[in-house]
């Protein structure tokens, strides 16, 4: 599947721009108040301006991605402008920008999370990163709550000779496998018995004793080995530490060949609140995308809050058994079954008995 040219966050509508937003584009990259932390980094003229749109609707023409004009839901006004640019084949560029009366309402996080997500999940498998000056202390702020690292530096073409080069901020790294070597192993073990004491929904109570998440994780290697289970990894960037993971099964109906159950969706606990569980499950739904999967199943319990999240993912309740999870005597909560298909098809139920 083609990676989808509109983008839709809660509050913005993601677009394509075209020849006809070359005033709102114009106006967008010519005001001196957005540019306060690098004033020479603004477009000098709007001749500049414009020429910049060309490129951007030339990258489009090209990859068939690129950067997005970003429309307020409500009133349809341009408020700024986001997405990602290829680098000479060596990364993708996370790029934002917003109209001033815009600024200081979390649409710049709101816009890198979403194309981050759409990054991991839809683009080419290259470096998502994001150029910031370390002035800027709201892009490095909204680069950090995207999910992203700090990995390096870098000079760029505009910096003036005396000025600090900017800094590399990147997206974690997305990695299927079907066994773990020893440092993974550990690494998701570890992840999940914290998650489990965090309070998260991966099949313990908190407190669970760490040989019983063992045996836990042992079934699912031994799925693995028997080729019916892949891991998904979300890898630091910096040392390629496991911070996230899911696993996607297959069923031993034929009939469900073309459908997978997600299990496990766990992120470190420490960063939650930085977008690692949109980036898993972005990077959860292009393992699954790559091996044909058009069908995605995944269950949750009724009180965790999870159908939320799962909801701004593209998922859909398909029923619910009441009652089916017991976390204490007395206390019982109802077992969510979630779907979504990856084709982007409408799920319409089939009524016949």
């Amino acid at each position: 599947m083609p990676s989808p040219n509109v983008v839709e966050t809660t509050r913005l509508i993601l677009r394509p721009p075209t020849e006809a937003d070359r005033d709102a584009w114009v106006q967008l990259h010519r005001d001196p108040r957005t540019y306060w932390h690098a004033p020479h980094a603004m477009s000098q003229t709007d001749d500049d301006a414009a020429a910049f749109l060309e490129r951007t609707l030339a990258h489009w023409d090209e990859h068939g991605f690129g950067l997005w004009l970003a429309l307020d839901k409500v009133t349809r006004e341009v408020v700024g402008v986001c997405g990602l640019k290829d680098v000479e084949g060596a990364f993708l560029n996370l790029y934002y920008r917003l109209v001033f009366v815009g600024l200081g309402h979390g649409l710049g996080r709101e816009m890198s999370r979403a194309s981050a997500a759409h990054a991991l999940e839809f683009l080419p498998a290259l470096p998502v990163r994001a150029l910031v000056k370390e002035v800027n202390i709201p892009s490095v702020r909204t680069a950090l709550g995207t999910g992203f690292e700090r990995v390096g530096t870098r000079v760029l073409h505009d910096d003036l000779p005396d000025e600090p080069p900017s800094t590399v901020f990147e997206s974690p790294r997305v990695e299927a496998v079907t066994t773990f070597d020893a440092a993974a192993r550990e690494q998701v073990l570890d992840l999940w018995v914290r998650t489990n004491d965090a309070g998260g929904s991966v099949g313990f109570l908190p407190g669970a004793p760490r040989d019983s998440v063992d045996a836990a994780l042992r079934a699912h290697e031994d799925s693995m080995a028997a080729g019916s289970t892949v891991a998904v990894l979300l890898r630091s960037a910096v040392d390629a530490r496991v911070l996230g993971t899911s696993f996607l099964e297959r069923g031993s109906n034929p009939l469900l060949d073309h459908t997978r159950t997600v299990y496990r969706v766990m992120t470190d606990p420490d960063r939650r609140g930085q977008n690692l569980g949109r980036l898993l499950m972005a990077a959860t739904h292009r393992v699954a995308r790559e091996a044909g999967v058009e069908i995605l199943s995944l269950g949750v319990r009724s009180g965790s809050g999870l159908s939320r999240f799962y909801g701004s993912c593209g998922y859909v309740e398909a029923g619910r058994v009441l009652g089916a999870i017991r976390v204490a005597p007395g206390e019982e909560r109802d077992d969510i079954t979630l779907t979504r298909r990856l084709d982007d098809r409408t799920l319409i139920p089939d009524l016949r008995g």
